[in-house]
């Protein structure tokens, strides 16, 4: 098609438009210029104003019904983006169920909810404003869903007075259990206006339409004349205890049924908050004498386990007596993070020791160990912080230590720390993960102090990393040396060749495991090394530890 110009003509034009590109650009730029300082101040402004909406929408709707009264105030607090970033990642961080996998699996759980609550509960408002809304986000899916989404004619179960009436619409959610809240949880919604916006009901007579209704809608006993509207206790709070034929359920007593209709909409909260606290303040102080030590096992190439012990001293713990016999109770919390406070780990445990009135005297020198078995990479740093709280006497104390994992070299012979026990003990089985001094299929107690009886043996564990696997036995082929010594001076030896300490073995790992007899030594300082030779590498490894021999009555007596 021929577009009625001459090249000559069309490159006049080009060259006009371009000039006039030019000089609009020249001109925008002259603008800019003369606009100086104000325009870029507005500019920032406006990304004040972007980070604003984003906190704030995250803060007030994101996770307006999971976040803490603590953590907001905390939140509310902070002023620069790179801290509320920081919040927001440890936020979720906190929260996650697998931190070992990259997903959160709990955020995006979340944020399913949500996505699910605007979709099926949007009235005249956003889903996750209404009541079944927030319900969902926090609690999840019911169990069960009763729903009677016209209202209409409704036969009352017994534990609502029986009869027949007419509801509005409403639905009723089942939850087998609601952490802190309770087992057999049942919700009422109750939609009064038709219009789709069910509300959380704290009476099963909010859903009745004939409520204020004279002659209709009737309980069995208003049929049979024995009570009146007048009497239900909806207006006669004096009758919730009795109203003729009705049965009574525990979930129906008011305060039971106020109590869940609160607790269902608080956020999940730490039984120990105080115990956090202490942490996020950074208390220096301690009230209540704890013993701690912290011993490194490898758990694979790109882990480490640590098995973080504490001891408490009875005679330092309040007993009340309760039913009969002597009680302590001791709330532990543990908190690791990295060393830019990324909220790795968090645990909290009860310790709770009784004895009865012949035993308490005796039970006073004794002591309660506690133990926590932690899996961390081994590539990073981190901070444990533990708070021990005696519940009894309010008593507390604190304990902050660094985390450093050993690097394993993945050539030579290497070993985890050397465990000396007074208690170790093959078990039938495997036990459950994260339970106590359980190693495999050892129980092994680990003594925070090392101090032994004479009359008790000594126990020696050890895990050996790297050790060569012989191609014909298909077993490592290890040259062991146990070596007692005193102020540097050799007391005894023990060398076993023939494998008898190896307690368990597979490729990279070897376990040594053996008990030797304090009866013969004197009380005093000693130190016990373990030397192990790899034969088929000629590879060799010695760790040791310091350890105290006490007579039986002096143990007793320091504990």
């Amino acid at each position: 098609m021929h577009s009625g110009f001459d090249s000559n003509t069309k490159s006049q034009i080009y060259f006009s438009s371009t000039m006039i590109g030019i000089a609009a650009m020249l001109l925008f730029l002259s603008v800019t210029a003369q606009a100086g300082p104000q325009s870029n101040t507005n500019v920032k402004k406006h990304q004040r104003e972007e980070q604003q909406d984003y906190y704030g929408k995250w803060l007030n709707e994101n996770v307006v019904y999971i976040i803490s009264p603590e953590e907001k105030t905390v939140f509310e607090a902070l002023t620069s983006p790179e801290e509320k970033e920081q919040f927001i990642e440890q936020f979720w961080f906190r929260r996650d169920s697998d931190p070992r996998t990259k997903t959160n699996e709990y955020r995006e759980e979340h944020y399913r909810r949500i996505a699910y609550a605007n979709e099926n509960y949007t009235s005249g408002s956003p889903g996750w404003k209404s009541d079944r809304g927030r319900i969902y986000i926090v609690h999840g899916p019911p169990d069960s869903i009763e729903m009677h989404p016209s209202g209409g004619r409704y036969m009352r179960p017994l534990w609502e007075g029986g009869g027949t009436t007419s509801t509005y619409p409403f639905e009723i959610w089942w939850y087998r259990h609601i952490e802190g809240v309770g087992e057999g949880i049942e919700l009422e919604f109750v939609d009064p206006s038709f219009s789709g916006e069910y509300r959380l009901a704290l009476s099963p007579e909010e859903k009745d339409a004939m409520l204020h209704v004279p002659g209709v809608g009737l309980t069995l006993a208003e049929q049979y004349g024995m009570a009146t509207k007048a009497d239900r206790p909806t207006f006669s709070p004096g009758n919730r205890d009795y109203y003729p034929l009705r049965v009574r359920r525990a979930k129906d007593n008011p305060f039971i049924r106020y109590e869940t209709f609160v607790g269902v909409q608080r956020p999940k909260k730490i039984k120990y908050d105080d115990l956090r606290e202490v942490v996020d303040v950074n208390v220096a102080y301690s009230e209540l004498a704890v013993e701690f030590r912290k011993d490194y096992f490898k758990l694979n190439d790109e882990q480490v386990l640590v098995a973080v012990t504490l001891t408490l001293d009875h005679q330092n713990l309040n007993f009340k007596e309760e039913q009969g016999v002597y009680l302590a109770k001791v709330g532990v919390y543990g908190l690791v993070t990295t060393l830019t406070k990324k909220i790795i780990k968090e645990f909290e445990d009860d310790l709770i020791q009784s004895y009865r009135p012949e035993f308490f005297r005796q039970g006073l020198h004794r002591r309660s160990t506690y133990q926590k078995i932690i899996a961390l990479d081994r590539k990073a740093r981190y901070k444990l912080s533990l708070v021990v709280k005696d519940l009894n006497s309010g008593k507390v104390g604190v304990i902050r230590h660094g985390i450093i994992p050993p690097s394993y070299s993945k050539e030579n012979l290497v070993t985890s720390s050397l465990v000396l026990s007074d208690s170790i003990r093959q078990l039938e089985d495997v036990q459950q993960q994260d339970q106590m001094f359980v190693l495999g299929d050892l129980r092994i107690r680990p003594s925070i102090d090392n101090i032994f009886s004479s009359s008790k043996p000594l126990g020696v564990y050890l895990q050996v990393y790297n050790a060569a696997i012989d191609e014909s036995t298909h077993r490592p082929s290890l040259r062991v040396k146990y070596r007692l010594s005193q102020g540097g001076q050799n007391l005894a030896e023990r060398l076993d060749e023939d494998g008898e300490p190896i307690q368990f073995f597979s490729p990279g790992r070897v376990v040594l495991v053996t008990v030797f007899s304090a009866e013969s030594l004197k009380p005093g300082i000693y130190r016990m090394e373990v030397e192990v030779q790899d034969r088929i590498r000629d590879q060799l490894v010695t760790v040791g530890e310091k350890f105290h021999v006490v007579e039986t009555a002096q143990l007793a007596a320091n504990r």
